[in-house]
């Protein structure tokens, strides 16, 4: 399959094909990511949560996510590859901002996202795009923001709040990024906000009118222990399978089930009798 890069994903825009976007932390469930012809593999500061099982995605380091996307990087071809800046890593200045870049692109990133449209992250994203880095914009519900946004909410619901969306979605299209992740947001505000830019509006809970969607992996496999947000689509039941699958090895080493002989080497009557 063709190679998925920042010219084609303005194309599928423009064609009106739709962008399918996942989360991946390790090889394996990359390499499955990648031949299944997802589009955009992200390497999540999600990690914290679903991945560490931590509260939020505060704890996750610039080392975290370079460890993920080497990791990643092996399994991902076809799909563009796009790592987290994660908190506070793109606010301690230009230089500090373009090593942390530096560090993720050198591990195999082929973009980075940026969680905010600050003046001050507007112009380290300009500064970036200008340097060739494929950026990718993330507004609404920003994770790294939680304790000041109050919680984990949707935004962008009163006409203020709608008003100062639409506006940062704009000028993250003039800071040059290829691409704006809407994260809970009333489905008509994002419809507008994807009408609005050239750019491709990437989807999670803000409806099905943006130009695509992306969801947390473990959410998507049902592999997490809570409830999951109202936006979520478990398409399949892993933790129950994976929970079946240990208890039947753990009842079968405990009685002697396994291994059998299909799972062992055979004898080897001339050495034994050596011994």
């Amino acid at each position: 399959m063709k190679k998925v890069t920042v010219t084609s994903l303005r194309e599928m825009k423009s064609h009106g094909q739709r962008i399918t976007a996942l989360t991946a932390y390790d090889y394996p469930i990359a390499t499955l990511l990648d031949a299944a012809g997802i589009d955009i593999v992200l390497v999540g500061d999600s990690l914290g949560m679903a991945f560490r099982g931590e509260s939020s995605t505060l704890g996750v380091t610039v080392e975290d996510i370079a460890y993920h996307t080497r990791a990643v990087r092996r399994g991902v071809k076809r799909a563009f590859l796009v790592a987290d800046m994660p908190f506070l890593s793109s606010h301690g200045g230009l230089e500090t901002t373009l090593n942390n870049v530096r560090r993720l692109m050198a591990d195999g990133a082929e973009g980075v996202k940026i969680e905010g449209a600050t003046p001050q992250l507007l112009g380290a994203i300009a500064r970036l795009t200008e340097a060739g880095i494929p950026v990718m914009g993330h507004i609404g519900l920003t994770p790294q923001s939680v304790h000041q946004l109050g919680g984990y909410r949707v935004q962008g619901k009163d006409d203020d709040a709608a008003r100062r969306i639409v506006e940062q979605a704009r000028a993250l299209e003039e800071a040059g990024v290829f691409a704006i992740v809407l994260e809970c947001v009333p489905d008509d505000l994002a419809e507008k906000v994807t009408k609005n830019v050239t750019v491709p509006t990437i989807g999670i809970g803000a409806g099905a009118g943006c130009d695509g969607q992306i969801l947390v992996i473990t959410d998507l496999l049902g592999l997490g222990d809570g409830t999951p947000p109202k936006f979520v689509k478990r398409y399949a039941d892993l933790r129950g399978v994976i929970s079946d699958a240990v208890a039947g090895f753990a009842a079968d080493v405990r009685h002697g089930a396994f291994p059998d002989a299909a799972h062992s080497y055979g004898p080897t009557p001339r050495r034994l009798k050596a011994l």
